[in-house]
């Protein structure tokens, strides 16, 4: 891992979702997610916390179960919110049937009360893989690439990129394509072997060139490579107050 700082406070490499309206326990759960870089958006009721939900992605969703019922829905419906099934969930509870129950509306984790420091750093540990595995599959790595766009008629576009993602880029273009029209385009990228090809999906057009597109069928070997170097690149933005806890 490429250290990128070395202030006390990382700046933030996730998002997560705080259900809770006790400000020890916000307080303790946002100072232990601070430690991994990750930022909290706090929410002090159910209703506000699934607004959210539906508005925004998060790496991690941690639901006070001292809410009631209400907060326990809100756990549930975490896996049915189209941006967030796959978030990292974490349930506070009072131990014992209430834990049991955390499990079944399907946490990942449960932090129990009395929360401490340290039972909080370890679970947050833990977590960080799937943390981490939830931020690339959202994440746009800037890059300044050359990329070619072929229509199925012949013609040809020379490009560069301005980000790319598992699902597709975004490209800047001497002219503006349409919406919905489909192209192939080819690109390659540092460091690793071989030329990328997809077919692919033209999603947003600014009219000035700069357009988003959408991978359609690339292989799955490519596909593999191509999570590898986000990865890598994610993790050279880690801090290195974050990346010094898994050495």
């Amino acid at each position: 891992m490429t250290n990128t700082g070395t202030s006390a406070k990382a700046a933030p490499v996730a998002t997560a979702l705080l259900l809770s309206s006790d400000d020890a326990t916000v307080k303790q759960i946002s100072d232990g997610l601070e430690q991994f870089a990750v930022t909290v958006e706090v929410c002090g009721d159910p209703a506000s916390a699934m607004l959210s939900l539906n508005r925004h992605h998060f790496e991690a969703v941690i639901i006070d179960l001292q809410l009631g019922d209400h907060a326990c829905e809100v756990l549930e419906r975490v896996r049915f919110a189209p941006s967030n099934h796959n978030a990292a969930t974490f349930a506070v509870t009072a131990g014992g049937v209430e834990s049991t129950r955390a499990f079944d509306a399907g946490s990942n984790f449960v932090l129990e009360r009395p929360l401490s420091p340290e039972a909080i750093h370890r679970s947050f540990r833990v977590a960080y893989g799937l943390i981490m595995r939830e931020r690339r599959r959202y994440f746009r790595c800037p890059a300044t690439l050359p990329a070619v766009l072929r229509s199925h008629e012949g013609g040809e576009l020379q490009c560069k990129t301005l980000n790319i993602s598992e699902n597709g880029m975004a490209l800047s273009a001497p002219i503006a394509l349409k919406p919905g029209s489909e192209v192939l385009v080819a690109f390659s990228l540092p460091d690793m072997p071989g030329r990328f090809t997809a077919e692919s999906r033209i999603c947003w057009s600014d009219g000035t060139g700069r357009m988003g597109l959408q991978f359609l069928n690339l292989s799955a070997d490519k596909k593999t490579e191509l999570q590898s170097w986000l990865a890598r690149r994610l993790e050279e933005v880690l801090p290195e107050t974050v990346a010094n806890k898994f050495h």
